[in-house]
């Protein structure tokens, strides 16, 4: 399972991510698919680049690379790919990705992928994104310029978003004190990553 390997660290979260979410709409003004830009941190990215490099020549190639970003969107299947689209608190079904590689700069991945919905749906009241990992095994830091975009959207429409709260330091000592082989949290930590959502608001006036 590559994105939650256990063995890069000794607390939660394991793996670090930068991330970047676009919800793409369709010709009738619909939400039609949400797009992932997801770079690891550099000690996940060298992890898991071990052994890719079938022809020795130092280098990561586009078709090495394939069968990695492979496994990633396969195992994230598992776990709802961290991607929530609800309206009114009704998440929406996503079909699997038909689209997704990875990309290598200065030594860490970025995974691409683009989550369809099975039914494309307008933009309602109380319409959020929430990208974040229940378990808090992956931890998602989104980017301060454009966080959230709409893409192909009606003119009227825009994403507001919301960052999430801090931990208190005990909650932080706790989570800190997981085993490493440990991927999900006790039942008295069961709700500390609810706080750890990134939260966009989608709104169309």
């Amino acid at each position: 399972l590559a994105i939650a390997c256990p063995a890069l660290a000794v607390a939660h979260p394991h793996v670090l991510v930068d991330a970047k979410s676009e919800v793409v709409f369709d010709a009738d003004g619909r939400m039609a698919s949400v797009r992932q830009i997801w770079r690891f941190d550099p000690a996940f990215s060298a992890y898991a680049m071990q052994g890719l490099d079938e022809d020795g020549n130092g280098e990561l190639s586009d078709a090495e690379l394939r069968p990695l970003a492979k496994i990633n969107v396969e195992s994230l299947q598992e776990f709802d790919f961290f991607t929530y689209l609800a309206i009114s608190g009704k998440e929406l079904a996503f079909a699997e990705p038909q689209e997704y590689w990875l990309e290598l700069h200065d030594g860490q991945l970025t995974l691409f992928y683009e989550l369809p919905l099975k039914t494309p749906v307008a933009v309602a009241p109380d319409t959020t994104l929430e990208v974040f990992d229940p378990e808090y095994f992956v931890a998602f830091n989104f980017v301060a310029d454009d966080p959230v975009i709409l893409v192909d959207a009606p003119d009227t429409c825009l994403a507001v978003y919301h960052p999430p709260r801090e931990l208190d330091s005990q909650t932080m000592a706790m989570l800190g004190a997981l085993p490493q082989d440990q991927r999900e949290l006790p039942p008295e930590l069961a709700g500390a990553a609810d706080d750890l959502a990134n939260i966009a608001e989608i709104l169309c006036r």
